[in-house]
């Protein structure tokens, strides 16, 4: 199971409210028996709730402008089923172990699930659109805390990871830890659209020179910057802070590696427009320290150590449960 996956697995208790919020709702009530695609333990899964789930991942896919191929779709479907069947069984565990979910955390949740509405009005038309109620998503908010607490206790507490192993990982990957040349640039940018007139090129380009000039007298490039750059650093002083090659546009790029620490360029036209480009410090290429990327490596071998862990607990509830599917 991919970590995509496992998000889906525990989050599959509070699809409800996900969709909500994506104004894709779903209502988790229970159907007839001829209406299931698997049976956990007893307890029916529908084939509404699947085709629920099914569709606002589609609908997912389509905001990000994918387009799933049909060939893709059996494997879909049958990672909705299993993650549906897993979350079914989080769910059963975390009833078994008793645990209890404070309704000051449910309430908390739901507030936050309220903001994500411009109103109460529109969240309660919502509500009303996908015939939901406040309580039917207050349970799924509270079914869902439930296996994440459950997951934190019988999974996630117990992975530590020691500094030898991030050491380790660090020495045995040097390539990963490279630091190309980089530098430290501001700028000043009058904008001008790549299909502008002439005229209006030409009049972005005196403005550009009008401001070298006052560079050339001595006059302070950040101020300048505060004052007449139209490029959002502007409030910065033009401060782009460090940036490597393949970052910025090539002209601009060009420029700036081009440049001394406290050199300033000429004129330089992008597609954005005319900028000045001032250099305030290069750094070479490096190994960058193991103290530096430590914490991230941490989670790079937790993140690793958890899907392969969650998956070993889904497996071990799945070889004690009684599973029927009828996808």
């Amino acid at each position: 199971m991919n970590s995509n996956k496992i998000g889906l697995a525990g989050k599959a208790a509070v699809a409800l409210t996900l969709m909500l919020v994506s104004a894709v709702g779903w209502a988790a009530d229970k159907k007839a028996p001829g209406d299931m695609v698997a049976v956990v333990n007893g307890t029916i899964i529908t084939q509404g709730e699947f085709d629920r789930v099914l569709d606002y991942e589609l609908r997912r896919a389509a905001q990000s402008g994918q387009q799933i191929p049909d060939a893709q779709m059996p494997a879909i479907k049958n990672n909705i089923l299993d993650s549906l069947i897993v979350g079914e069984l989080l769910f059963q565990e975390s009833k078994k172990q008793e645990i209890e979910v404070k309704p000051e955390t449910v309430t908390e949740q739901l507030a936050a699930v309220k903001k994500r509405f411009p109103s109460e009005a529109e969240f309660k038309k919502a509500l009303e659109e996908n015939k939901l109620t406040e309580s039917k998503i207050k349970a799924d908010i509270k079914r869902d805390l439930a296996i994440q607490q459950l997951l934190d206790k019988e999974v996630d507490q117990k992975i530590k990871i020691t500094d030898n192993e991030s050491k380790t990982f660090y020495d045995s990957n040097p390539q990963l830890f490279q630091q190309p040349e980089q530098v430290r640039a501001s700028h000043i940018l009058i904008k001008v659209d790549q299909d502008a007139s002439d005229e209006e090129k030409t009049e972005a380009r005196k403005k550009i020179k009008a401001i070298q000039e006052k560079l050339d007298k001595g006059e302070d490039f950040a101020e300048l910057a505060k004052t007449h750059s139209e490029g959002p650093s502007a409030p910065k002083g033009g401060d782009l802070n460090f940036f490597g090659r393949g970052q910025m546009v090539k002209p601009f790029e060009d420029a700036a590696f081009g440049l001394k620490p406290n050199e300033t360029s000429d004129i330089v036209e992008t597609k954005f427009g005319y900028h000045l480009i001032k250099v305030s410090d290069r750094q070479p290429a490096k190994k960058i320290a193991y103290a530096e990327v430590k914490d991230r490596i941490n989670k790079h071998i937790k993140d690793q150590k958890l899907r392969t862990e969650r998956q070993l607990y889904f497996d071990e509830l799945k070889k004690n449960a009684k599973i029927e599917k009828f996808l």
